[in-house]
Order: structure tokens, then sequence, then C-alpha cells
């Protein structure tokens, strides 16, 4: 897209100039860019250089100022551009701007002398204006009006003599996650040297910002591309500084700098890299004014299987770089797929050929080397036979599903690769359209790449949409291979599957997409949505999906501030006052107008067509948005308005502690949502919890009893040992705190981490601290504690109760129970920790062992010892009658075991236990001595008493 605007003072624009004048112009840059006439600046000018200036024709760029505030992903950019014209005429000046293609320019405002003239968005007529078709006459060249994902904004003023004109442009883009970093470029191509250039990127992310990073200027043949080799340092003069939330860039360079960057003004793209602090949950939601924005990013996940088809085309306008460029970059993916990838290779011109007819292999060394040398022996010949070339990719990959056991959630995906347009077989792009995507039939994702200038780019969109794939176009000039390489770097990692993002029906309106095929790892999925009822003081969240072996459901309530709290004021866009300042708001009117715009591309109904177009025309004017349905008109401010003054109209962050709080899964007010949780939980008195407290329920006999052990800090207690029968060994270690003051004790312990081991019907462990849970089952998979979530596989289910505890369920048959203790501000003598409950033993053979497990097949007898030593057995109904006698004996396994009559808190305190204590570290009651019961690391499955056995 080219917006040209022009206003004329009743001159013409000027014809070409001589090459005299061309060499003055080159000249003078060197020696007068910093000079302002209108500041009135002394400098020493060399005496040649004042001759040069007179022939100077093109009115100079005495300031380029870009400022940027980036919020929660959200990017608001105001360009502020001064010309001046020193010249004894009027001159044209042309500001000229590169913009992300996926930025939406939200207003634009131009000072001339003593006018001002600002932007207007109106909707587009469905017939073209007379000046519409002017403009139309000699259509923009690709590399002008799109570059790669850019798009150049174009203004054309006359500025009167000894005048100078000031452009304003504001644009606005929601950043997108790729590899695992967001990316805010700034073009700065001035077209000359430039007396005063600033840019400026301030980010707010509570969610806390990582990986902030700078590197060189990137120039046009790599836009584009991921982070290039030899990205050492930032450019000259740029100056970072950032806390944990806030980060400032600034780029600033002397005209001496920016003459050793480039001496014809064209600097490059100013790049800021970063990301933020994210775990595995429902991720981040962030709610103002009535709207929210959900960020969906885990890590920690172990990736997806792939089934792809490579589909290159090898016809004759491949020949030479670009062919060669493909073929570099599918050597080094062909070495990145993963051993439990399958794949194939069809190369196409007017003819098809399969590497591999009717099949996808593995991937094995042989396998891998065959393919590399089919891929080298492709020669370009021939057209080019788009249509033929996807239906034999996806009637390969249709037939691989249908006739194979494949793995039931890996990702099945054809990447297409081309250079031009339909010339063999079917040419009409809707036909191609409506075949792929019967073909398809929405069992995979269709994922488009086009190199060069011929290619038909709105075809390759429109099938990856159509196909929940994406499209890159790649200059013909560039570095082909490594933006290949780059863009399957960002697909060939599925983490996720099937993934579905609920909330209450009741509550919110206006959702964007919910559903999501796919997510690869290094990017992220983005849901916004309006409120019904501002008066919620909670929103639900729930996000399924699939991962590997294990179905996954993540959910928690969303505490909603009061709007006040996270207000902010003067968004980009809303200066005249219009709507509400929300940026949370501008976030969803962005994805919502381009859902729209996607939804139209994608439609064949014509009705349907003109419904989107006039639904995202009326957000477009509603947000001052320009997009393909809407136009910048300018509008004069005044006959005598005064020049405007640079403003840069963009979200404070002075305050911003106060003005915003990132909303990440707020946990519900304290003894509320912790005590229903708890309510829910059945478990039995048998546990190991506190300093550590040991309580053991016989109910056949109908008392409990209880010990203490006395470890140190470091030991591993061997809970639970079951490893030759049912496969499950629990273990839990212990940390050390000092002893409450007046106590008996030298020091505390805790449980700090509880260990569990199955090894059947596979081997899985979890590794469960009071921050996060670490499940891994040949695939590893971190879940953090203070999110609500459910694991299930087929043998092992793992749900957890933000803040409260984890369930674990072995088989159907075995169950435990976590507590988790977290205190506010601890004494020093406490730790946060856990409580190991047993609630299901069935599972565990007559033989389990553990400081637990020993007893959980076992009775005990609880007997009266008489001063004459004559041993009498207890009854039930007597039980009461002994508790007040201080000399009562259990019988375990043959051993006599003096108890006293106690009581103990277990759940929390929430509840107490009448219990027979053993004394001395359970002497006598377990079998053996404490140190028996020591594992060596956490993961000693000890395969009977005694021994120790890794896993």
């Amino acid at each position: 897209m080219i917006l040209w605007l022009c206003l004329c003072w009743g001159f013409s624009p000027s014809a070409a100039q001589p090459d005299s004048e061309l060499m003055a112009r080159y000249l003078e840059e060197q020696l007068l860019a910093d000079y302002s006439i209108v500041e009135q600046v002394a400098r020493r000018v060399p005496r040649q250089a004042k001759f040069l200036q007179r022939l100077e024709t093109r009115p100079r760029m005495s300031e380029f100022h870009v400022r940027s505030t980036i919020i929660s992903r959200y990017a608001f950019t105001t360009v502020s551009c001064t010309m001046v014209n020193s010249g004894s005429e009027a001159r044209e000046a042309v500001f000229e701007m590169q913009i992300p293609a996926a930025a939406f320019i939200s207003n634009f405002t131009m000072s001339i002398g003593n006018k001002t003239y600002y932007g207007e968005v109106t909707g587009k007529e469905k017939k073209n204006s007379s000046d519409d078709k002017e403009r139309h006459k000699k259509p923009p060249s690709p590399t002008e009006g799109r570059e790669n994902g850019y798009e150049t904004f174009k203004a054309s003023v006359f500025i009167p003599r000894k005048m100078q004109a000031r452009f304003i442009l504001h644009y606005e883009e929601l950043l997108q996650r790729r590899l695992g970093k967001y990316e805010y470029t700034v073009s700065i191509r001035p077209q000359q040297l430039v007396g005063r250039l600033r840019v400026e990127v301030n980010i707010l992310e509570n969610s806390g910002i990582v990986s902030l990073e700078v590197p060189p200027l990137r120039n046009s043949k790599q836009k584009g591309n991921g982070k290039a080799e030899g990205d050492v340092s930032p450019p000259p003069s740029t100056v970072i500084g950032h806390t944990k939330t806030l980060a400032k860039v600034t780029f600033n360079p002397s005209v001496v700098e920016q003459t050793r960057i480039a001496r014809n003004g064209i600097l490059g793209d100013f790049i800021v890299r970063y990301d933020v602090n994210r775990e595995l949950s429902v991720g981040d939601v962030q709610i103002l004014n009535g709207y929210f924005v959900h960020y969906f990013a885990p890590t920690d996940l172990p990736p997806l299987p792939k089934n792809v088809v490579f589909v290159l085309d090898s016809s004759a306008s491949m020949v030479g770089t670009k062919l060669k460029q493909t073929k570099e970059a599918l050597f080094t993916i062909l070495q990145d797929l993963r051993p439990e990838d399958h794949f194939n290779i069809i190369g196409f011109s007017n003819r098809i050929k399969v590497w591999q007819q009717d099949r996808l292999v593995p991937v094995t060394p042989n396998n891998i080397r065959d393919a590399k040398k089919y891929i080298h022996n492709m020669s370009p010949t021939g057209g080019t036979n788009i249509n033929g070339a996807l239906q034999t990719g996806a009637k390969l990959l249709n037939d691989y599903i249908a006739q194979n056991d494949i793995d039931a959630r890996s990702v099945s995906l054809i990447i297409f690769l081309t250079d031009g347009r339909p010339t063999v077989g079917e040419t009409q792009s809707s036909k191609i359209l409506s075949n792929t995507k019967d073909a398809i039939r929405d069992k995979f994702c269709l994922f488009t790449i086009g190199i060069g200038n011929d290619v038909d780019h709105k075809l390759l969109e429109r099938m990856a949409l159509e196909n929940c794939g994406m499209m890159r176009l790649f200059q013909e000039d560039e570095d082909a291979a490594s933006h290949l390489k780059g863009f399957y770097d960002e697909i060939g990692t599925p983490l996720l599957s099937d993934i579905r993002v609920d909330y209450p029906e009741d509550d919110v309106e206006q959702v964007t997409q919910n559903f999501f095929p796919n997510y690869f790892n290094g990017s992220e999925i983005i849901i916004a949505g309006k409120l019904i009822n501002r008066t919620l003081d909670k929103l639900h969240v729930e996000v399924t999906a699939s991962n590997s072996k294990k179905y996954i459901l993540l959910k928690t309530d969303v505490a909603i501030d009061l709007p006040s709290r996270n207000d902010i004021r003067g968004v980009p866009g809303l200066e005249d006052g219009k709507g509400d300042n929300n940026y949370i708001e501008r976030a969803w009117s962005y994805l919502t107008i381009k859902e729209l715009l996607n939804s139209r591309l994608k439609s064949d109904d014509s009705q349907e067509k003109d419904n989107l177009m006039e639904k995202a025309k009326s957000m477009a004017l509603a947000y001052n948005f320009v997009t393909p349905f809407t136009v910048l008109k300018m509008k004069e401010a005044g006959l005598h308005s005064e020049p405007s003054q640079e403003e840069f109209i963009s979200p404070s962050t002075d305050g911003i502690g106060e003005k915003l709080q990132s909303l990440q899964g707020h946990r519900a007010p304290p003894g509320i949502r912790r005590e229903q949780d708890k309510q829910r939980i059945k478990v039995s008195k048998t546990s190991a919890d506190g300093d550590p407290h040991f309580v053991i329920d016989f109910p056949s006999s109908k008392f409990s009893v209880c010990f203490n052990i006395d470890g140190e800090p470091g030991d591993i207690l061997r809970l639970v040992s079951d490893h030759k029968e049912s496969g499950v060994t629990v273990n839990g270690q212990l940390i050390g705190a000092p002893a409450p003051p007046n106590g008996h004790k030298k020091h505390r312990t805790y449980f700090s981490t509880i260990t569990i081991l199955s090894n059947k019907p596979e081997r899985s462990y979890l590794e469960i601290t009071p921050k996060r849970v670490i499940l891994d089952d040949g695939e590893r998979l971190v879940l953090s504690c203070g999110r609500s979530a459910v694991v299930r596989s087929r043998s092992l289910e793992v749900s957890i109760s933000a803040y409260s505890n984890i369930s674990v369920t072995i088989r159907d048959s075995i169950s435990f129970v976590i507590l988790i203790h977290h205190y506010k501000k601890p004494a020093p003598y406490q730790r946060n920790h856990l409580g190991f409950y047993i609630s299901n033993s069935k599972g565990l053979s007559s033989d389990s062992h553990g400081l637990l497990g020993q007893f959980l097949n076992h009775e005990v007898k609880l007997l009266q010892e008489s001063l004459s030593t004559r041993h009498q057995e207890a009854g039930q109904n007597q039980t009461e009658a002994l508790k007040a006698n201080p000399t009562n004996t259990l019988k375990v396994k043959g051993r006599l075991v003096p108890v006293v009559w106690k009581q103990r808190r277990i759940y929390n305190g929430q509840q107490e236990v009448d219990c027979w204590f053993a004394k001395n570290n359970a002497d006598k009651l377990i079998d053996g001595s404490y140190k028996d019961y020591l594992a060596s690391h956490p993961f000693d499955t000890g395969t009977s008493f005694g021994t120790i056995n890794s896993f």
C-alpha cells in the first residue's frame, strides 16, 4: 500500500535534475546535513559548501524523531519529521516512511508554513474516484508497495521559500512472537543525513522483560530475516536501560556517526527484540475497562511428532540463485527433523516428481542422505503446475494418515514453495483454491512461501489462510536460504494441537478466534474480547489442548480490578477525545479487524464479503484505523493556525506501577477458594506433613498411630516403596530451618520436594515443589503450582488446584494428594513446604514398604501393660479407657512399642487427629532404623528394604 498525499501551492513537481545538481546535493549532505535555517544555528561552513548550498534544490531534513511506547505487546509509534526549504523558491518535499504491513495508521498531521492539515479517516467508496483512477494508472512495483512485510507511506507537499514543513505520523501494531522473541522494528531511511535523529522505544511488560537485545542495524537485503550471524552489539550511540518490567532504548547518532553507517542517509532498520517471563498456565490475561486480552505461550513442552511433505517448485524460472538457495535451506531443514518425524519431497514444474511413492518415510540417517541426493539432483525446467503439485501432496498426506496407525496427536503439514504463477494445468486461482481446500479437508495445514516479484502472493496468502497455515514472501535478491530456514524454525516444532480457550458465555462477547489447530514453539496465541458485565469481580478461563500423549486442561479465575486502577490516558488516534483511552480495547479492535479482513479474503460469497467489509469498515472508522476499506483524507485545520508542535501522543508510563497491573491469573481472595478446594479432596489420615509428622490410619482398628522423624536437612526419605510389584516409589527430600526459640529441637525440617516414580506400564516421574510440578514420561512438561490445571495420559492423571494441592492418580487404583504450604510472611523457623497424603492405596501390593508404605496392608494391636508385665489384649470398646493410661503398648509384627495418647493437626491444621504416638524416631515401630529409609537421590527406587536402585 502506498499512501500518496500531494498538496500543491501553485507549483508543478520539478523535472529531473541534472547530474551537477545531484553531485551538489551529495556534497552538501556530507557537509551541511545538520544545518538548520529555521533555528539560525551558527555553524562554520566551508565557502565551497556555501556555494553548493545555492545549488541545492530539494528541502533538507533537519529532524527525524521516532518515539514508540509498547504496553503488553501493543505498540504505539509516533514519527515526527521536519523538512526545511532554504532555497529562494518553493520546493517539493517528500516524506517517506516504511511501516510494518501488519500495522494500522491511526493519524497523520502536516504543518507547512503557517497552515496545518490533519488526516481524517473516511470510508472508501465501492467505485474508485477519479483521483484513484489516476493513481492506479501507474501501479507501484511490488518492491515499492510491499517489501517483505513492510509497506511504504508517502506524503508530498510544496514548501514555500525559507520555510519548513513538519510531518507527524501515528501507527499501531500488535507485536507477534516469533522464534521466542517479540521484534519491534523502526525503518530509518531519511534518504539524507539528518541534523537531529533520535529513536526512542519504551517498553512496559508487567510479566517481566527478559532477553532484551538490540542488534546492529539491518539493511533491506536482510529484512525479514531472523537474528543474523554476526549480531554482536547495538548500533553506535544506542543506550539501553531497563528494570524488571520497564525498558527504555534510545538511538541518537550524530551526523558523523550517521556518515559512518551510510553516506546516503539510508541507515537501515533499528530493531528491539525481547521476551517476557512465562510459564505453562492459562497465560497472561489482562483486563481494563470492560475489555480483555489473553496471551498464551507455554514453555517447557515436548515437541509433537510431524508428518511433513515438502512441495518445491523446480520450474525453469527457479534457475540460478533461487534453486541453489532453496537446496541449501532444505539440506539444513532435513538435518533438523526429529527421529519421530516422517517426511517426503515433491518437486514440480510441468511434471510432478515424488521422491518416495505413496508413503512418508521415517527420519533415519539413510533416508536423510537419500533425500539430500534427490534435492541435489533437482534441475529447473518447464512450467509451473501449482494445482497438480498441491493435489499430489494432499493425496500423499491423506493416504498416509488413513493407512497408517500414526500418533493421533501428531501434526501433519505441507510446506509449499514457488517463485511464480500457475502456467500449466489448472491456472485459475479460484479453482486452485477450491481444489486445494477440497483435497486438504481441514485434516492438516498448508504453509506457503513465495520468492521473487512474479509470485501470486494473493493466491499463496489465501491458500494458507483457508488451510490454517501461514505465508511468507521473500525478495529475489535476499538470502532465501536463511529466510527459508527461519520460516521452518517457526513451524518446525509443534508443541500443542487442538488448542481451545473458553470463557463463560454469559460473561463475555465478541471474542476473537479461540480455537487454534496448532501451537508452535516460540510463537504466541492471542485472544481478546469484551466483558458483558463490567461489575464482575473475576473472569473464569479454561484452556484445553493435546500434547503428545497427554490431554491438558488449564483453568483459573482472573481477578478484575477497578477500571481506574488500569486507566491510561492519551492513546494515539484518540487525541480528539473519542472513545475510551484503553490500549486493551484497541488491541481487541486491531485483532477483530484483522480477522474480518482474513474472513473476507477467504470468502467466495459476494454478500458475505460485503457484510464483512462493512463490519471491518465500521470498526476501522470507530478506532481511526487506515485499512483496505478506509482512506486518510487531509483537511485544513485553519487558515492562520500556529505550526504544529512536536507532540508524541502515547501512553504515559509515569507512575505505571499504580496505573497498570498485569493480571496473570490472580488467585481468589485467601480463605475462600482454598477452603473450597480442600473440602472437595477426599484423603485418608495416612500422611507425612509438617516437621515432618507422620500419621498412619488403621480403619479396622478404629485408631491411628503417629510418630516424628528428626532427619537432617538434605535427607531424602523413602515414603512408599513398591517398585517391584506396582512399580511405584515415593521419596521426599527435607529442607532445614532454625528451631523456634525455647524449643527442644536443634532445627526443624520440612519436605521441600516430593518425587513420585512409576515404571508401569511405562517409566514416568513427577517432581513436585511448592512452586512447580515437573512431569516426565519421556516428554518433559513443567506446570506452575500457582495455576489450576489437569494433565491426563494413558495411566496417569495430575490435577493442580492453584496454591492449594496436587492430586496424582496412577492407573485409577493409586492416589496421592500433596498439600502446598505457602507462608505470606514466614517466621525464621518456617519454610514453604509440602505435605504428602495417601488417598487410595488399593493398587499398592502387600509387599510395599517405606516409612508409610509398610503399614498400608498390616494391622497393629493395642495392648495394656500391667505392673506384673502380664499383657492383656485390648478390645476396640476399651480404647477410650486406655487413653488415660500412660503405659500403653502397640504390638507391631511381634514387636512391642510403648505409645502415649496425643492429638495432632493435619490438612493445614483444619482437622485434629487422635493418635497413639511412638517416641524416639519411631523406634521399634518401623522396620529397622531411620537410616534404612534414606535414599541416595530423589530417583532412587530401592527395589527392596535397605537396598538402593536407580530409576
